[in-house]
């Protein structure tokens, strides 16, 4: 099947944005994407028609809760679970970390050992390092020059004394995908907790938590076309045992338990929607078909696109293009890069002035820019590509980036 992006790139009316005489080409994705027509209508539907708290009496709020469990619904089918009750949402990833390793800290004692890796996002480092003040001993897995985890430096990490590894699915920065079925095996056999910042993969990859199997797992619905929305993927059983911190009158089984105050019901409807958006890209008879048959035909499109930029940005003689090339495993489609003399931020200014949107510096992970020793670079200029991303957005990347002065 063909993917006609110039057709797609109709969903979303945000494309029609120029700057000066140019189009908007948001390779920000990373960063957030962009939302297609129906996941704004379903947002102003529920504002319109819907609009109430939770669990009352009337229409409007049997409507609500109707939304919130179809959400559920529609997200154990876009991970893979096996029923809605592992699914939680919350304001974002990073809160639902925090409260996470705040319910978790209440398990672990002086002296336990917490696994955190170089190359992750700050919000799968930083909840997990305030386990210290429980007198838990934190370890950093190094990342290679090549951005890759080093993986024997992860298992010569891991002893009984492990409770928690937190490991991130994808790189925002560099793209690396981590072998996360090698990882599982490896704390299921010292008995450690494995969460996982699916944030960064879950838009480019089909996901499946039945066959990883982490223990937790979150991610952000603003990274795959929809509203900013915090989903939390609990392990059957688990969450119920977890002491979260929980009001007297919040329900104290999963997936509530780990739910605090009214959730965001409008965003809610728009995450449903980006999953059904997701889903009308694909085949089959159940949701899940749709979903795993869609997400598979938008990554080919999208790797396409980032090979082409990683391949020309490599041939740029003042270009540095960090991160695994293609075609040498799985990878999500960021491409990051440095340009010669040139500090970072003042790369992603022209070629935003040039209506070409990009991010410039560390994306919060901040430790990929440390190891690589680009502090004073500024960090790195991040490409992401979406499914409404084109070759022809990445010539006219390439025509400015050879135009910048020293």
């Amino acid at each position: 099947m063909d993917f006609d992006v110039h057709r797609y790139r109709n969903h979303f009316p945000s494309l029609q944005r120029k700057v000066g005489d140019n189009c908007a080409a948001y390779l920000d994705g990373p960063g957030g994407t962009q939302v297609p027509a129906q996941v704004i209508a379903a947002i102003a539907q529920y504002y319109e028609t819907s609009n109430a708290n939770a669990h009352g009496p009337f229409v409007t709020s049997e409507e609500t809760d109707v939304i919130v469990e179809r959400t559920r619904e529609g997200m154990a089918a876009f991970l893979g679970a096996a029923s809605p009750d592992s699914i939680s949402f919350g304001a974002n990833m990073t809160t639902l970390a925090f409260s996470l390793s705040r319910a978790l800290s209440r398990l672990i004692s002086a002296g336990d050992e917490v696994i955190i890796t170089d190359l992750d996002h700050e919000a799968n480092r930083g909840p997990w390092q305030t386990l210290a003040e429980k007198g838990a001993v934190i370890h950093s897995v190094r990342m290679t020059s090549g951005g890759q985890l080093d993986m024997d430096h992860l298992q010569s990490l891991l002893s009984p004394k492990t409770k928690i590894v937190a490991v991130g699915y994808s790189s925002n920065s560099l793209g690396t995908v981590n072998d996360l079925t090698v990882i599982r095996e490896w704390t299921r056999a010292v008995g450690a907790w494995m969460i996982v910042d699916a944030v960064h993969y879950a838009p480019h990859f089909p996901m499946d938590v039945a066959a990883l199997d982490p223990d937790f797992l979150l991610c952000s619905a603003y990274k795959f076309y929809g509203p900013h929305v915090g989903v939390l993927y609990s392990r059957p059983g688990l969450l119920d045992h977890i002491p979260t911190d929980r009001l007297r009158p919040q329900l104290a089984e999963a997936p509530y338990r780990i739910e605090t105050g009214t959730l965001n019901f409008a965003a809610l409807a728009g995450v449903r929607a980006a999953v059904d958006y997701i889903a009308s890209f694909g085949n089959g008879e159940s949701l899940r078909e749709q979903l795993t048959s869609g997400m598979a035909l938008i990554h080919d499109h999208e790797e396409h696109v980032a090979h082409y930029l990683y391949d020309r940005l490599s041939a740029l003689p003042q270009a540095s293009v960090y991160g695994q090339p293609f075609g040498e495993g799985l990878r999500a489609p960021t491409v990051s890069f440095t340009v010669q003399d040139v500090h970072t931020a003042d790369v992603a200014k022209a070629l935003g002035e040039q209506g070409l949107f990009v991010w410039g510096g560390h994306f919060y992970a901040m430790r990929v820019v440390e190891t690589l020793g680009l502090e004073d670079m500024g960090g790195l200029v991040r490409a992401g590509i979406s499914l409404y991303n084109t070759v022809e957005e990445i010539d006219r990347l390439i025509d400015c980036v050879e135009a910048l002065k020293k």
